[in-house]
């Protein structure tokens, strides 16, 4: 579940009383984007997309226009823009005015949970915009939070200091930045990315502005309800596969699940935000969806989940990966007997596919859970690793995408070939 954009993303900052950029929505009439003009000169207009969808400013699909008639052309070519997103193609359903605010920087921040740390960290730079991907480390700063204390002011002028932060902006954003733990804290977020912030000039003094915004919610989190944003605003769309995993949603269990690449090569099976973010962010364009399938979900559930997932993607995939950090009340036996046993009968009705299990999960019954796959992906004659809760997730991840490279160019072949003079 994701937002992006100022249309409903300046309802959040409203809570903690963070400053926007004053915009107006596509039913605004040529008076209303008139008087804007006049008043800021100059204006941004974005296309809205449900959802979560970035890269808007990479694809030229951002505008920023200083008179009526360009404005008005704009929301024309803007309106139903088709928008390449990964591996979808995304259409908007509408735009955006934005006021336009001069700024000699424009700041990165984002708040969100990190698997190396396992705790939420910020990340902060003074060279943000479109290209922060791209930025070498001294230019960015990621700092762990302690969620008992929060955002804290000392880190965050530490880190604009070392980044090499003009010294006029860093007071006013330590006063300001921390009003968003409060709201990533409180409100069932996963991830708050704001994405520039704008120091705007008022009265001799500079005030943060933020000028986009890009958040994630965990779903199993109520807190997220009392933020009162209609159903609609996390609606994309979707394909027949991410149709189907929905439908399995039940009081127990998360099965959450996004498609990021068709063509991509590796099932994960991911559990847990950090995992999540984790895989997503490793994995790249090799991993064929995005999930979440934690939250202890029974068997049957499982099986279920993983029956879907191999008819839809088995026939294409060179590595099946199971990835979660140590869970606390997941049965990890149960998961993995749902998983390993809709895997064989898979296999039982549509014969076997090569592929390459790799298997990083910490949590009760873990043992008991890697026996039992070891025992039917012996027994189907299907390689395999497993690492425990000791092992790094990020390593268990790069060991994965080093294992799809060796698998596609010579390691299946090598596996049939022994297999056959076997």
């Amino acid at each position: 579940m994701q937002i992006s954009g100022l249309k409903y993303g300046a309802q959040l900052l409203d809570l903690v009383e963070f400053p926007y950029a004053p915009f107006l929505t596509a039913d605004a009439t040529k008076e209303q984007i008139q008087q804007m003009l006049n008043t800021h000169k100059k204006l941004v207009i974005k296309p809205f997309f449900s959802g979560g969808v970035g890269k808007k400013g990479k694809a030229g699909l951002v505008r920023i226009v200083d008179n009526l008639v360009d404005a008005l052309q704009a929301k024309k070519e803007l309106y139903f823009a088709a928008h390449q997103y990964g591996s979808k193609t995304v259409t908007a359903n509408g735009v955006t005015f934005e006021a336009f605010v001069p700024s000699d920087i424009e700041v990165y921040f984002s708040i969100t949970a990190s698997t190396i740390h396992r705790k939420p960290v910020f990340t902060i730079s003074p060279f943000g915009g479109m290209d922060i991907e791209s930025l070498s480390t001294d230019k960015k700063q990621v700092i762990w939070i302690d969620p008992f204390i929060g955002l804290k002011s000392f880190d965050i002028t530490n880190a604009l200091t070392d980044t090499g932060c003009p010294e006029d902006c860093i007071s006013p954003l330590v006063q300001s930045l921390p009003k968003l733990w409060s709201l990533y804290d409180n409100y069932g977020l996963t991830t708050l990315e704001i994405n520039p912030i704008r120091m705007m000039k008022s009265d001799n003094r500079l005030i943060p502005v933020a000028c986009d915004l890009k958040a994630q919610f965990d779903q199993d989190n109520p807190a997220w309800k009392r933020l009162g944003l209609p159903s609609t605003v996390f609606q994309s769309d979707v394909t027949p596969f991410e149709s189907e995993i929905n439908q399995l949603r039940t009081y127990q269990g998360q099965s959450d699940v996004l498609e990021l690449n068709p063509n991509g090569a590796i099932i994960p099976f991911m559990f847990g935000g950090g995992a999540n973010s984790a895989a997503t962010e490793t994995l790249g364009s090799s991993a064929i969806f995005a999930s979440d399938f934690g939250g202890n979900p029974p068997y049957e559930k499982m099986y279920a989940i993983s029956r879907i997932v191999f008819k839809h993607w088995l026939a294409q995939a060179s590595v099946l990966l199971i990835i979660g950090g140590k869970a606390n009340n997941t049965d990890i036996y149960v998961t993995f007997k749902g998983i390993f046993d809709a895997l064989r009968d898979h296999i039982a009705i549509f014969g076997k596919t090569p592929i390459y299990t790799i298997v990083g999960r910490g949590g009760p019954q873990l043992i008991k859970g890697m026996f039992y796959g070891k025992d039917i992906l012996d027994t189907c004659k299907l390689p395999y690793k497993m690492f425990g809760y000791d092992t790094s997730m990020i390593q268990v991840l790069e060991y994965a995408k080093a294992i799809d490279r060796w698998w596609r160019e010579q390691g299946r072949r090598e596996y049939e070939n022994k297999r056959f003079d076997a």
